[in-house]
């Protein structure tokens, strides 16, 4: 089966990196990850990173910092991963769905607006596919209302809105380095900021509120001493995953590129087929290019006619307030509803062959007309 996703690793620099820090014995949060942290901001143009587990963790810490208290709002689309939903319940908020704009699949400003309440502290916009959202229209809304904004940019890494790029447009941004991402290192995140006071902040909500971490307080002859003034949780990077990181971060721009290929290749060859929408490609952003999602009123038939022809596909996704755990009832979401059925996520990652886009793309063409479609 060609796979939807499928990680592309720096492998010969990981292991020889790997060898030292494993001869080294300190593999737990350490210097790796601080220089990791450090090559990240400087790469994403903001002061600080803070590495953390999973971009779950990073969105949970990032709306934790908020001080939010129950009651609490925070506008969220209903088209993403679950994490951006979860991460608001986490902190003891309540996530308010918003609607998508139809080409992106990104949050609509407008009904941003329609949903803000005097109880919303904040809004978190999802880079759907790694496709900016409109930052420029959600920062304006945001300020006006005194509401942060936390970037979801667990599809974006690499990707930019105007000359900005994604993670630093926010008050803060989170990342996935999740197996199937475009910088993968296994599982992994990170929270980009230029706040200072949230950056100190979210180093001791990382590791359990405690003031000074383990590597900091060996280099002072093993300082045991520390204090925990505030709640915190275990979520920190470590030094594995951070080296993996380093290497994946040099050929990040490289693998993206030819993320782009792919879908250029992929809009040319199924350009005149009538029966599908493709994903677009707006001119203020620089799509990271995460994934290829096409709308067809036929997507579960054609879902289950490419596995038979060997090409896995995928859904991203279900609309998370049909989940029971968000008990949101029935938001007024009605292009998320009508859309959804018909998305359909192609195979796209960066050692997909200009072959294999050729045989997924005949494979959908050809399923055109066996259904005189």
């Amino acid at each position: 089966m060609i796979p939807v996703f499928k990680p592309k690793m720096n492998t010969k620099k990981i292991l020889s990196e790997l060898e030292v820090i494993m001869d080294s014995g300190w593999i737990g949060l350490g210097p790796k990850t601080m220089e990791f942290e450090q090559k990240f901001a400087d790469y994403i143009g903001v002061k600080y990173a803070v590495g953390v587990n999973s971009a779950t963790s990073a969105l949970h810490l990032s709306v934790h910092a908020l001080n939010l208290a129950p009651g609490d709002e925070v506008i969220v689309p209903s088209m993403t991963f679950a994490s951006t939903g979860l991460a608001v319940l986490y902190a003891g908020a309540t996530p308010v769905f918003a609607d998508i704009l139809p080409d992106t699949l990104c949050l609509d400003p407008d009904d941003i607006v329609r949903k803000i309440t005097d109880k919303t502290k904040a809004i978190i916009p999802v880079h759907f596919g790694g496709h900016s959202c409109l930052m420029d229209e959600i920062l304006n809304i945001a300020n006006a209302k005194n509401l942060a904004v936390i970037e979801d940019n667990a599809h974006g890494c690499g990707g930019k809105y105007k000359n900005k790029m994604l993670g630093s447009v926010g008050l803060m941004g989170c990342f996935s380095f999740h197996a199937v991402k475009n910088l993968s290192t296994g599982d992994g995140g990170m929270i980009t900021t230029d706040d200072k006071k949230l950056y100190d902040k979210l180093k001791k909500l990382r590791w359990l509120g405690i003031d000074k971490d383990t590597w900091g307080r060996s280099n002072n002859a093993y300082a045991w001493q520390y204090s925990i003034d505030e709640l915190g949780f275990k979520c920190h990077m470590n030094d594995i995953t951070a080296v993996i990181g380093l290497a994946q971060l040099e050929t990040l721009d490289h693998d993206n590129d030819r993320r782009k290929v792919i879908f250029d290749k992929y809009n040319d060859l199924l350009g005149e087929t009538c029966w599908l929408e493709l994903p677009s490609h707006a001119n203020y952003t620089k799509s990271a290019c995460h994934n290829y999602v096409i709308k067809t009123p036929f997507r579960n038939e054609l879902n289950t006619y490419m596995s038979e022809h060997g090409i896995s596909t995928g859904v991203h996704y279900e609309p998370i307030h049909h989940h029971k755990v968000f008990n949101n009832g029935n938001p007024v979401v009605p292009l998320t509803n009508e859309v959804w059925p018909k998305l359909l996520t192609l195979p796209l990652f960066p050692d997909l062959t200009d072959d294999d886009v050729v045989e997924i793309a005949s494979c959908v063409i050809n399923f055109g007309k066996e259904h005189a479609l």
